[in-house]
C-alpha cells in the first residue's frame, strides 16, 4: 500500500490525468545597435564581394545579398554596398602592398621586363 502512495505521489501528471506539458522558455534574441548592424551588413558585404570567383563579370553578374542586409530601404542598401565595395577594395590593395614590399610573394606577379 505505501508503494502505491509513493507512485501516485511521484507521477507528475497534475492529477488531471493528462500528461505534464514541457516548459517553454521564449528569450528575445538581443537587438544590434544602428551602428553595430550598420558595420555588419559592410563587412558582409566586403566579404560577399572578396569572395567573388575570378571570372566574376559586373556588366552580367551579380553579388547574393548578405544576410545581414536584407530588409533594409533602397538608400540604405546602395550605401552599405558601396561601403562594402570600397573596404573589399582597401583589403586587396593593402594585400598587394604587403606582396609587392615581400619579395617571396607570388600572389600577384609582376612582369619585371
Amino acid at each position: 500500500m505505501l508503494l502505491a502512495a509513493a507512485l501516485v505521489g511521484c507521477s507528475g501528471g497534475g492529477g488531471d490525468g493528462k500528461p505534464p506539458q514541457p516548459t517553454v522558455t521564449v528569450t528575445k534574441s538581443p537587438s544590434l545597435s544602428a551602428e553595430e548592424a550598420r558595420a555588419a551588413c559592410v563587412d558582409a558585404w566586403a566579404a560577399t564581394i572578396g569572395a567573388r570567383p575570378d571570372d566574376f563579370n559586373a556588366e552580367t553578374d551579380s553579388d547574393p545579398e548578405p544576410d545581414a542586409c536584407k530588409g533594409l530601404p533602397e538608400d540604405e542598401w546602395t550605401d552599405r554596398y558601396m561601403e562594402g565595395l570600397m573596404k573589399s577594395n582597401q583589403e586587396n590593395l593593402d594585400e598587394m602592398k604587403d606582396c609587392l614590399d615581400d619579395p617571396t610573394c607570388t600572389r600577384f606577379p609582376v612582369d619585371g621586363s
